[in-house]
């Protein structure tokens, strides 16, 4: 049995980076709390409707109300999965396949309804609530089908809790629809397990409590079909409306306070020179504060917070002083208003507009600054036309920049010209 400090190791091998213990105990704690309260407030909401589906059930065919199944959880431990019961109570049904198809003869015809709409997954909520389950992780597996699975792959995915809803278990949905009923398993094994295993470890690597969010939501939008016009990209299982909307915002909001910071330190320095100004350090950080709000919100306003900058046409830089120019003059009123307890120049508030666009120009177009200035270095250099065979770096990761600063040593750097790499994490597409 792990330890818990051999399991937030293995987690953080898992998502392939160093994460700091106490943002992983936090994303962590978020996680559990979610659940409980999710499972919770949906076992207690779900009640009345539970009790109509356990007569309806019991109507329909004989036997119990629920089935646990054996289930591979966390660390390998196993646990009976609860679901309501689908198939007739017979002897065929438990000696029969572990898998099931569209058309399997076990399924009653309530309980097929039951597997179409997902209904029957919801008991899985007193999983959730007890701990042997989360509302989001890899789907738990048969003790026999989980004993097939590679050993490295067992032990990332044990790793975490299972869970009601994943990326793997939205994409294949109709999973039973995709096997036929001459040989599931072996379809299973063949068409539809490694894909699923490579989405399971594709979430583990990326897991935060936003990409659970996602997911979740994803979930809903997958169990109403009228409420897509097609299948879901893959690649936006991973990073979905929350993690694109919350992560990009809060980035943006950070360094627009750092820049902003700088820019009202630099020219209230600046300004005591010439006249005296006593604005401190306790203004400063406000005075930031609101300055990376604002221009946040009217970059939202704008949707200039969608734009990927590195690849952003010049043009923005011109919605980006609008943005500016609206922030310092939002910045002149409440100033006006007394809002920092001081009145400051307006001169002063325009040059801290005027630097903090600067800034925000620089962080935003990093890339293509030192992109061309890298050009215009490599153009002055001695034999700078002599450019090398061409080079597809296989894998964007720790080893990938190692490969790639290895190629633009001196003695290769004539030999190769990198053109870009390939990697299969999907928040590096592009």
């Amino acid at each position: 049995m792990e330890t818990n400090m051999d399991f937030v190791k293995d987690i953080e091998l898992i998502q392939g980076r160093s994460t700091h213990k106490l943002a992983f105990r936090l994303d962590a704690f978020l996680r559990r709390t979610l659940d409980i309260l999710a499972a919770l407030g949906g076992l207690l909401f779900l009640a009345p409707f539970f009790a109509v589906i356990a007569i309806v059930i019991r109507r329909d065919s004989p036997g119990p109300v629920f089935y646990r199944g054996p289930r591979v959880g966390l660390h390998g431990k196993e646990f009976g999965i609860l679901k309501f019961r689908t198939m007739y109570e017979c002897p065929e049904s438990y000696a029969g396949s572990a898998v099931t198809t569209s058309g399997d003869s076990r399924i009653t015809p309530l309980g097929r309804w039951l597997r179409d709409s997902k209904i029957n997954e919801l008991p899985q909520l007193w999983n959730v609530l007890v701990g042997e389950m989360s509302l989001v992780g890899p789907r738990p597996e048969d003790p026999k089908l989980a004993a097939e699975w590679p050993a490295e792959i067992r032990q990332q995915i044990l790793a975490v809790r299972p869970g009601i809803t994943s990326p793997a278990s939205i994409s294949y949905r109709n999973e039973e629809n995709m096997l036929s009923s001459d040989d599931p398993m072996g379809d299973y094994f063949r068409d539809i397990l490694p894909s699923k295993l490579r989405l399971d470890l594709l979430y583990l690597r990326r897991r935060t409590f936003l990409s659970d969010l996602d997911v979740i939501f994803m979930t809903f939008i997958a169990l109403f079909p009228q409420w897509r016009k097609g299948p879901i990209p893959e690649h936006f299982l991973f990073n979905g409306p929350f993690n694109r909307a919350f992560g990009r915002f809060l980035n943006w909001f950070v360094i627009d306070w750092v820049v902003s910071f700088l820019s009202v330190s630099f020219v209230a320095v600046t300004w005591r020179i010439s006249q005296p100004l006593d604005l401190g350090l306790g203004r400063a950080v406000l005075m930031a504060l609101i300055v990376a709000l604002i221009f946040s919100l009217i970059n939202v306003l704008l949707k200039l917070n969608v734009i990927e900058w590195g690849h952003a046409q010049a043009s923005a830089v011109f919605d980006l002083g609008l943005s500016a120019a609206i922030s310092t003059a939002i910045l002149i009123g409440l100033d006006h208003l007394k809002a920092f307890s001081v009145r400051l120049p307006v001169g002063m508030l325009i040059l801290m507009g005027i630097f903090s666009l600067s800034g925000s120009i620089v962080v935003r177009y990093r890339e293509r600054l030192l992109t061309g200035l890298a050009t215009r270095w490599l153009a002055w250099r001695p034999q700078a036309n002599a450019l090398g065979e061409h080079a597809l770096i296989i894998g964007a990761g720790e080893m990938g920049s190692l490969v790639l600063s290895l190629m633009k040593r001196q003695e290769f750097s004539n030999a190769f010209s990198v053109v870009g790499f390939v990697d299969d994490d999907p928040l590096k597409s592009g």
